[in-house]
């Protein structure tokens, strides 16, 4: 007897009305449950009582998704290099704390003579071989200039010239946080590790929160920094961390997130696969403008790059929307603003630089 192989018993049934659709299958369950996600935090009053008291719940909610996240209270620092240019210098440091992986960051100090302290720029990169490395201006090949000219990268090196102190750390899986690219035979580094460090009750995002956070204690306990006057900017990736860390640090007095108005409901639709942007849980509760809500009445700007292919346009109008409702509710609209701008995914600076300077004065 002739075996019967399932594709003709699948057809058979089919053709015979036993079976009257097809199983969905895993990338149709993912969308359709993307599309139906609760998001049963979203802010909806008006009142600044109400937004206020959401945003206590919503924050409450949103440490307990990202498990630990907080730095370490004492650690040890390094000068591994000290380089001296015309106008400011860089120092090449690494932090140290037990039971915590040593972090890279970069110390951009201006030379300008000037009386008291100056303000402070926690400078965050995004996804890319080099890592911090773009955001200070390092580029030593021919790979690492275009990658800076592409994006405008260098945008902690643009900081520094204006008269602040720049603090930029290295992420995981970047730069020289990296092993090798080549190791991961093609596939997303930030995915491969977001699961292996989830099996070690780890999560990715949290822990570059941490980092972020990490550099800017570092930065605030500079004597040359006025820890009352700190800012946070970041492109892409680094945008997105710029808004969490805002969201959860109210020392951040002001923020600028190039690159990273999408929300995680529209990445998911696709085949996403970035796992240094995952919060597990979140899209129970909210998305990206219940966080950014959070930063509310400080100011921020969002620079939105009208050829970015990175972020889905139809999407945009209704997730500043969200975050708008927040910031009318606290009496603040005024403080935030998008820099909508005739380019790709990259710094643009021209709404940033006096934004910025209005609130920090370098």
């Amino acid at each position: 007897m002739r075996p019967i192989h399932r594709r003709r018993l699948l057809q058979a049934l089919l053709g015979s009305g036993v079976v009257s659709a097809r199983a969905e299958d895993v990338h149709e369950r993912i969308r359709r449950l993307a599309g139906e996600a609760p998001l049963k935090m979203k802010f909806e009053g008006s009142t600044a009582d109400e937004c206020r008291a959401w945003q206590q719940a919503f924050g409450n909610k949103l440490a307990e998704l990202l498990g630990a996240y907080r730095p370490p209270l004492r650690w040890e620092s390094q000068i591994e290099e000290t380089v001296e240019f015309a106008d400011h210098q860089r120092q090449s440091v690494i932090l140290r704390a037990p039971g915590v992986a040593e972090l890279p960051i970069y110390l951009l100090t201006p030379k300008a003579a000037r009386e008291g302290a100056r303000p402070g720029i926690l400078a965050l990169h995004g996804h890319g071989p080099f890592g911090h490395d773009a955001v200070v201006g390092i580029d030593s090949t021919p790979e690492r200039a275009q990658n800076i000219e592409t994006a405008n990268y260098d945008f902690g090196l643009e900081l520094v010239r204006q008269g602040y102190v720049v603090v930029a750390p290295c992420f995981t899986p970047f730069g020289r946080r990296l092993d090798s690219a080549e190791a991961y035979r093609g596939n997303d580094a930030c995915a491969v590790a977001f699961v292996r460090m989830q099996l070690l009750g780890r999560n990715l995002m949290s822990e570059n929160l941490r980092d972020a956070l990490w550099a800017l204690e570092f930065l605030t306990r500079n004597g040359a920094v006025d820890a009352d006057r700190i800012g946070c900017v970041g492109l892409s990736y680094g945008g997105r961390m710029t808004m969490l860390a805002a969201a959860v640090e109210p020392r951040i007095r002001v923020s600028v997130i190039s690159g990273a108005l999408n929300v995680m409901q529209e990445r998911i639709e696709g085949r996403y696969s970035c796992g240094a942007q995952v919060i597990p849980g979140l899209l129970e509760f909210g998305d990206v403008p219940e966080i950014a809500g959070l930063i509310a009445p400080r100011p921020a700007l969002w620079e939105v790059g009208q050829r970015d292919g990175l972020m889905v346009k139809e999407w945009i109008p209704g997730a500043w929307d969200r975050i708008q409702r927040a910031y009318r509710a606290l009496g603040a609209e005024e403080h935030l603003s998008m820099d909508s701008f005739d380019g790709r995914h990259r710094w643009n600076g021209v709404m940033a630089t006096p934004l910025l300077a209005s609130i920090l004065k370098p």
